[in-house]
């Protein structure tokens, strides 16, 4: 099972959805529908959430 804590370390970074779809360069649908467990990122959107959140990637996506 992938867990995701994008919500976690945005809010954590004092970022709203918006804020963080900006930096990452993809919509606000995208983050909710992430954060929501409904789409799993490429690799390639994975990375720029990571960076804009300053965040290794595998804190915010792993397997348990």
């Amino acid at each position: 099972m992938l867990i995701n804590r994008v919500k976690d370390y945005r809010k954590g970074a004092g970022l709203t959805q918006e804020d963080l779809a900006v930096l990452a360069g993809v919509s606000r649908q995208t983050i909710i529908s992430i954060e929501k467990n409904k789409f799993v990122p490429g690799l390639n959107i994975a990375i720029k959430i990571s960076e804009s959140l300053k965040t290794p990637i595998n804190k915010l996506f792993y397997f348990v």
